[in-house]
């Protein structure tokens, strides 16, 4: 199965470098891709075994050798990139819920509040939700387990379990009496699309958003698409903003429901002939004319650069946003010993045109060890199949940009203390609905309210320019400056500091748009923060407005 990894700068886990080349060995790629070098190999494997085996007998203290072994492991594999990786056995459910978007449990997110660990969101239509229990709830026992000072990852696995099996969570809200449900556990399936719907009846635009690419990703969106067009939509955005990637396969098929059959979508090569495929398109498609807007920001990465390039690539659909997270590489999974797998970088891609977008290069970094960005000399132009130009190395460069600006540091303060949380799960005890998702607001007096709660709760953040003048201190001080201009610079201080009741109006605007996603997810969930954050979205709009005006036809001919 290919995957294409969601990006990430954790470290790469790993297993014994022996068992690996093993695995490889046993398909015959090992001649192939080390030729001269296997005495090479098989020195260094003596020398490690060795190594380790000295280690073990002789080093002063305990090494705990399955966690030496892992430790070495990571480092060797996170010298390569991210997204090599060992996933052991007791990884497996995670890896399984990566690749199909299911697991068997009560359908619900968890975080570690103070000394609680709480519900933070229920999933619509799944156990939790269905039993009453709210965001906020806190999570006393699960099976007769005291939660304390558990961790969520430890509750998480507790919550976890085969589907059709019964589990016993105790919970209570707003320090009330305790709460004992018995959830019937189910196969939970988070979304590939958590909402679609008509954006605009005016101008007949549909909307899909694609949050991952499981194993369901072109069918879910293949329905959304056939439900839209039975509403009456002739036009369509596809929303790939976050989207960090999945299964190759379905990045083809999503594309082949725009596309006619047997057109090239993607090329993966590889250091072997065995990674060298072709992908086309297999089947006729769903709507090969529907006017088409992709939405994408830095973190529509790997297959979403696939969808949002190949259709860009053949001029079938116009790209808005801002540049893509630029991940041109392809990752197989082999089977290891011992119910383990390895994750490797086998390939990268290119789109028609011929490009690959692939920004980092992992073969070569920079003296603090990491990857550096591919130069700037050799970036290649490459041409859409209309003759307009398009870059490689970069991402996916959008045709129409659109910069969000970037929220106020003060919601950063208040979202880091959780006081959008805090102050969601008081108004849900108290109201018991909100109407229609996309028609609610924050009025005067529920703002003012929010504004009162707030204002005796401690909420810390730095302005870009307190950061700045920290390290102008700290220069300062190593050059002896500081005692000489400290009366100026405490007095600059003063008046850079962020007077928090100032900020609080104004930036009313950012502020208010996440107290009302926060809201609002309470009564209608994920539903209803798509439908809510629908009438003050840029992106959406830009795009309503590209559909409105004189279409999307001047930009795909590069005549615009």
């Amino acid at each position: 199965m290919q995957t294409m990894n969601k990006p990430s700068h954790k470290p790469a886990r790993g297993r014994r470098a022996w068992i690996t080349v093993g695995a490889l060995a046993v398909g015959g790629a090992l001649t192939i891709a080390a030729g001269d070098s296997y005495f090479e190999i098989s020195k260094n494997l003596e020398i490690f075994t060795d190594l380790y085996k000295e280690l073990n007998v002789y080093y002063v203290d305990d090494t705990q050798p399955g966690k030496l072994m892992k430790t070495g492991i990571d480092a060797m594999l996170n010298s390569l990139d991210p997204y090599t990786q060992y996933i052991p056995e007791s990884d497996m459910e995670e890896y399984r819920f990566q690749t199909t978007g299911q697991y068997g449990g009560i359908g619900a997110l968890i975080k570690r509040k103070d000394d609680h660990v709480v519900v933070s969101e229920p999933y619509e239509d799944y156990p939790a939700m269905k039993a009453g229990i709210w965001a906020g709830d806190e999570i006393m026992e699960v099976d007769g387990r005291v939660i304390g000072a558990m961790g969520t990852d430890e509750v998480s696995k507790l919550l976890k379990g085969q589907s059709g099996t019964v589990v016993k969570v105790v919970t209570r809200r707003d320090g009330g009496a305790p709460v004992t449900h018995e959830l019937l556990r189910e196969e939970i399936k988070i979304p590939d699309v958590p909402y679609k719907g008509i954006v605009d009846a005016a101008n007949h635009v549909g909307y899909i958003k694609l949050n991952s690419f499981t194993q369901t990703a072109s069918s879910d969106v293949r329905a959304a698409l056939k439900e839209l067009k039975d509403q009456g939509a002739t036009n369509l955005i596809l929303d790939l903003r976050g989207n960090g990637g999945g299964l190759l396969r379905e990045a083809v098929n999503i594309v082949n429901l725009f596309v006619p059959k047997n057109q090239l979508v993607v090329e993966t090569r590889g250091r072997i002939p065995e990674w060298d495929k072709t992908y086309k398109t297999l089947s006729e498609p769903m709507d090969a004319d529907m006017p088409l807007v992709v939405l994408v920001d830095g973190g529509s990465a790997s297959a979403s650069e696939i969808v949002c390039g190949a259709l860009q690539d053949l001029d079938r659909g116009v790209i808005v946003g801002e540049r893509t997270f630029g991940k041109g590489l392809v990752q197989q999974t082999k089977d290891l010993m011992y119910n383990s797998k390895l994750k490797v970088t086998v390939a990268k891609y290119y789109i028609p045109s011929g490009r690959c977008i692939q920004k980092l290069d992992y073969a070569h970094r920079d003296s603090s060890g990491h990857a550096v960005e591919v130069k700037e000399e050799s970036i290649t132009a490459f041409k859409t199949r209309n003759g307009r130009p398009v870059f490689d190395g970069r991402g996916i460069l959008p045709d129409v940009e659109v910069m969000e600006p970037e929220l106020a540091k003060v919601v950063g303060g208040l979202y880091q203390e959780d006081l959008f949380f805090d102050f969601a799960t008081l108004y849900r005890l108290t109201h018991a609905d909100i109407g229609p998702a996309e028609s609610f607001v924050v009025s005067d007096e529920l703002y003012a309210s929010f504004v009162d709660f707030v204002k005796d709760k401690r909420f810390d953040y730095d302005t870009e320019s307190m950061e700045a003048l920290n390290e102008l201190v700290e220069k300062a001080k190593k050059e002896r400056y500081y005692e000489h201009a400290a009366d100026e610079i405490d007095a600059l201080r003063k008046e850079l500091a962020p007077d928090r009741s100032e900020e609080l109006v104004r930036f009313r605007a950012d502020i208010e748009e996440v107290l009302k996603n926060e809201i609002v997810s309470r009564y209608q969930f994920q539903t209803g923060r798509a439908k809510a954050a629908m009438s003050t979205d840029p992106y959406v709009r830009r795009a309503i407005d590209l559909f409105a005006a004189a279409g999307i036809a001047p930009i795909l001919s590069g005549k615009n």
